[in-house]
């Protein structure tokens, strides 16, 4: 049933709301690995980060982002309800139009396809090809035991999109990368699953939470390892100097004590926003680590 505060909020504010604008940190989180693979790549090709590029890797980000989020609330219309986290979002309360969710969605949709227009062939067709796993996402929870594998599948299009539109390629040192933003998002979107298990178990959903089950923290720290491994393997190969090993540590620091917290008997509820939004943090330190050697400082 549609609340009244709901009732009494512009259209706009609603959109907003679909789109998870309110919440910056899922639309940094699925941002910064682009911007990652941009400025790696630069630095591998020893150049500067072309600002066209990066205006289109930000832009078409947030079209991309934008997009899912209508993707996977039109998928889940009838389970969002039944969920605590996800039962105000405004299609699953009906406070919006299944038909302004799609004209929501197409327009997010051509924004990322004009965007796209943009890149080199290879690039272009690796946006198309994104698409399906975009698009699939929402559904595997319902069938598939992992469903956060094929988001992080889903994620790695970030690396390898704009990877190939600096290169016009795709070297070793960009599946390098991809396979560390496969095992991060692994890693934090489990994180973030395991904060609705017991809906989950309620409704019927999948998840890598449910999957892993009294092991989920053990797999939480392989995948977060290997994102570790990946990402200073490449920074000895592409030489992005000092400060990305700096930033490495810290990520590891951080990533530690989150293993560490996890693995209590008893979790605070509020345990999994923070260290979802903490890895948003992580995000940015390591695109800052990669930055000076890149721009010629390091």
């Amino acid at each position: 049933m549609t609340t009244s505060l709901s009732n009494n909020e512009p259209t706009f504010q609603k959109i907003v709301r679909l789109l998870r604008w309110h919440k910056p940190a899922g639309r940094l989180i699925l941002m910064l690995p682009a911007l990652w693979a941009t400025v790696a790549a630069s630095k591998s090709q020893h150049h500067l980060p072309p600002l066209n590029l990066l205006i289109v890797v930000i832009l078409g980000s947030l079209a991309t982002s934008a997009a899912g989020c209508v993707i996977n609330d039109i998928w889940d219309l009838d389970i969002d309800p039944m969920v605590d986290r996800t039962k105000n979002r405004p299609l699953a309360e009906r406070s919006l139009s299944i038909q302004v969710g799609i004209a929501v969605l197409l327009v997010s949709g051509l924004c990322a396809f004009l965007l796209s227009t943009y890149l080199n062939p290879l690039s272009f067709g690796l946006c198309f090809a994104a698409v399906p796993v975009i698009v699939i996402y929402p559904a595997c929870k319902r069938f598939f035991a992992v469903p956060q594998l094929v988001l992080s599948i889903a994620w790695g299009f970030t690396v390898l999109i704009p990877w190939s539109a600096v290169t016009g390629g795709l070297d070793r040192h960009a599946w390098e990368l991809w396979i560390a933003v496969i095992a991060w998002t692994m890693g934090f979107d489990t994180i973030y699953a395991m904060s609705d298990r017991s809906d989950d178990m309620r409704v019927g959903i999948k998840s890598s939470a449910l999957f892993f089950g009294r092991y989920v923290t053990f797999a939480i720290a392989i995948f977060l390892a290997i994102t570790l491994g990946c990402l200073v393997w490449l920074g000895l190969e592409i030489q992005l100097g000092y400060t990305h090993y700096f930033a490495c540590l810290t990520s590891a620091v951080i990533w530690i004590w989150q293993c560490n917290r996890l693995n209590q008997a008893e979790i605070p509820s509020e345990l999994y926003q923070k260290a979802f939004g903490q890895n948003v943090w992580i995000g940015f330190i390591i695109l800052a680590g990669m930055l000076p050697s890149t721009l010629g400082f390091g």
